[in-house]
């Protein structure tokens, strides 16, 4: 019982920190920054924004305060799951969409010509034979 207790808290920690890196991230592209002005505006280190975004860091409340300020953000939304698509993340996900379904069309009308003809080639027809 304990180690699946053990597990699921390694899993919650692996999705928080997941969700703190990409929002982090989000919140700094939402307010045009790049990761050097994040670090200017914040006081910390590139490399530490940087590995921070990449879930290699975890962060303390000190650091989470300095990243609220610059990105001008509350502390919570580096928390919130937003299942909301920026513009870019829309486009992409309705490209790939669109070339997914482009591809799944020709394959069904593939295996609707290749039927029609495996029909015509074997001469069947629907009419009931007569004994």
């Amino acid at each position: 019982m304990q180690d699946q207790e053990e597990s699921k808290l390694i899993i919650e920690e692996s999705y928080i920190r997941t969700l703190l890196s990409r929002n982090i991230k989000r919140l700094r592209e939402d307010a045009k920054m790049s990761q050097l002005k994040l670090s200017n505006e914040s006081g910390l280190a590139h490399n530490f924004i940087n590995d921070i975004e990449n879930g290699k860091k975890w962060i303390s409340p000190k650091t989470l305060a300095k990243l609220s300020i610059a990105l001008k953000a509350e502390p919570h939304l580096f928390f919130i799951s937003d299942s909301r698509y920026t513009e870019k993340e829309a486009g992409m996900f309705l490209n790939d969409f669109q070339n997914s379904f482009d591809k799944l069309i020709e394959e069904y009308r593939g295996r609707v010509i290749s039927g029609m003809e495996e029909i015509q080639d074997n001469g069947t027809d629907d009419k009931p034979e007569d004994a």
